[in-house]
């Protein structure tokens, strides 16, 4: 129904991602957004909108909120108050706000390592200082050593963030898991801010997204949730997020600026998130379908190359490749000098991994394992 073999052109459009390399020396397979077009009905409530074509300051559809918890009840047996959710312009906004307004500056915070780099720099930001949660390979799946967490906590932690699925391991955590990790924060006294961007994203037909302040109250009051459809629907430079949060307090901290120094969505994010909720589970559905194959390629090509090694594959289209074996310095700088522009393993926290995004037609996908192969001989 929906070709996503069909080859796009991000040239002169503005992309971060394909202007930030020379398209003549390397394939950019790096920041996490996706090479296909957006839903049709994604395409055509916008152009609809265009023809409008009176664009004046606009609020927040009444119907909004609504609309999001009946998708996160149909999506996830998620059963909200839509006055639980406060929509934002951006999941990274939400997090920078939550670190800044649930912790003092005298205070610290829990940051998984590896995990996607804002969470990190939300911190540092705010001259906060964190400490990391080291995850562990484990049958393939980067998690949490649980019974190690409450070693890392001290008198000063407030604050645990957390990113499910995982970015950029791309684990899928099990209920027992998030049950784990959110019974210990409740037990310390933390809040936690939880990044669930990819939560739509889940390729693994054995797994399910479960929102982590789904499993208990206790959990739930001391939760903020940031969600977003921008990276599911791929429309990250109109969309907007949302946080869910049943604890008035935790509302009021995550609202803190909005309107004044961080700027509402667009109107046209308005109009994308809500086209998406409502007519674009046919696409995403294809969408998962595709992207499952181009991980097994993805997997199957890795491990015939002596020297890298990859965990599963459970969710999102980011790829966290091991190139530990290589023994080079710098890998991400082999494979850009090659003709591939990954992201850095450092960005996140561990220098000798590469994450690849395979958001991607799978032809170009393909040249770009044949420069991982050709780079690695």
């Amino acid at each position: 129904m929906f070709d996503f073999d069909l080859p796009t052109s991000r040239l002169e459009t503005d992309s971060i991602r394909w202007d930030a390399f020379d398209k003549e020396k390397a394939i950019p397979l790096w920041v996490a957004d996706m090479d296909f077009q957006s839903p049709p009905c994604v395409i055509e409530a916008l152009n609809n909108r265009v023809q409008n074509g009176v664009y004046g300051y606009t609020h927040s559809p009444l119907q909004l909120n609504r609309m999001i918890a009946q998708y996160l009840l149909e999506q996830y047996q998620w059963k909200i108050d839509p006055s639980w959710i406060v929509i934002l312009p951006s999941v990274v906004s939400g997090l920078y706000t939550a670190v800044k307004q649930l912790t003092n500056s005298d205070e610290n915070i829990l940051v998984p390592n590896p995990v996607y780099h804002h969470l990190r720099l939300a911190c540092s930001s705010s001259e906060r200082e964190f400490h990391e949660m080291p995850l562990q390979l484990h049958d393939g799946r980067w998690v949490f050593p649980t019974d190690s967490l409450p070693d890392l906590i001290t008198q000063n932690t407030t604050l645990a963030l957390f990113c499910n699925p995982q970015n950029p391991g791309s684990t899928v955590f099990t209920e027992s898991e998030l049950r784990e990790f959110g019974n210990c924060c409740v037990e310390n006294n933390l809040w936690i801010c939880s990044d669930e961007i990819h939560a739509g994203l889940v390729l693994d037909e054995e797994k399910k997204h479960i929102p982590l302040a789904s499993l208990s109250e206790e959990i739930s009051k001391r939760t903020v949730t940031l969600m977003s459809l921008n990276k599911t629907f791929n429309f990250p430079g109109v969309g907007l997020a949302w946080a869910v949060a049943e604890n008035p307090a935790l509302r009021k901290a995550i609202g803190v600026g909005l309107h004044e120094t961080i700027a509402p969505p667009s109107l046209f994010a308005y109009t994308a998130t809500m086209a998406a909720i409502t007519k674009g589970e046919p696409w995403r559905q294809e969408l998962i379908k595709y992207l499952r194959v181009n991980r097994d390629l993805i997997q199957n090509r890795i491990k015939s190359i002596d020297k890298l090694s990859i965990g599963k594959m459970e969710g999102s289209y980011l790829a966290w490749i091991d190139c530990k074996n290589l023994n080079h310095p710098n890998p991400y700088q082999l494979l850009l000098d090659a003709g591939l522009a990954t992201s850095p393993g450092s960005q996140f926290g561990q220098s000798d991994f590469v994450r690849l995004n395979f958001g991607t037609q799978k032809s170009r996908l393909i040249q770009a394992l044949d420069v991982i192969e050709f780079a690695c001989a």
